[in-house]
């Protein structure tokens, strides 16, 4: 009788749970593809350096999800302005945005930055990013809105070298370098691998990877969640990132 009873509140408790989950409010998870570090797969979250360990925190941590692939414009408004609880995959945490967001535990940490030149800026055999900061011909592309990690912004704020701003995914980008119509970029060392490895032999042609002494090491990668975001899921998703195996 006993053991009866038992199983009957079990089974209760189950019950409970399973309907107190499913009024939790579903998360709009958001990505845009950026090989290595973010690939949409069949199905679920996206693959990828960032996108895997993503997609396993919300697994693990038992919140539904809901995947979209938006432009990296449209993640930072939603996150900034969304009233619907939302996370962006993979970036990089700064006071600015620590105003208006919440941060995860860290689900990647990078190699270090290189720079991904146009042959011709190559050739000049400059020995240091400082080198290459200071001429007044070199057009350095950064994505708007974009943070290079603490170091490389404060170069870039303190040197003031041609920016040209693109919102264009970084295929596009890539593209822009190998026909030179901008100098050069930042890449990590993961990503430059996997452009020169990738990308078609017409653009890495006129591409190299450039490494110096004076390029910072890779920054920490975040879910950035809204202020709509409970505080009880950023709690679940630091034990799931945390979790052995991650």
């Amino acid at each position: 009788m006993l053991r009866f009873r038992i199983a009957k509140l079990c089974a209760i408790l189950c019950t409970l749970a399973s309907t107190a989950q499913a009024h939790e409010p579903t998360v709009q998870v958001l990505y845009s593809e950026r090989p290595p570090y973010l690939m949409a797969a069949a199905e679920g979250g996206p693959s990828g350096l960032t996108g895997a360990p993503a997609t396993r925190a919300f697994r693990l941590a038992g919140i539904s999800a809901r995947w979209l692939n938006l432009p990296t414009n449209r993640q930072l408004l939603t996150i900034r302005d969304g009233k619907l609880p939302s996370c962006a995959i993979g970036w990089l945490r700064t006071p600015e945005r620590e105003l208006f967001a919440k941060f995860t535990k860290p689900l990647y940490h990078d190699k270090d930055w290189t720079v991904l030149a146009n042959v011709h800026l190559a050739e000049r055999g400059d020995a240091s990013l400082q080198d290459i900061m200071q001429r007044q011909d070199v057009r350095i592309l950064v994505k708007d809105n974009y943070s290079y990690g603490s170091e490389l912004d404060k170069m870039l704020a303190r040197t003031h070298p041609i920016l040209a701003v693109s919102t264009a995914p970084t295929a596009k980008m890539v593209q822009s370098i190998s026909k030179g119509a901008a100098d050069m970029m930042f890449v990590s060392e993961e990503e430059g691998s996997y452009i020169m490895e990738n990308h078609p032999a017409e653009q890495t042609r006129q591409l190299r990877l450039l490494r110096f002494k004076d390029l910072p090491h890779g920054p920490e990668r975040y879910l950035m969640c809204n202020k709509a975001t409970p505080d009880a899921y950023i709690e679940r998703l630091n034990n799931a990132i945390a979790s052995p195996g991650h």
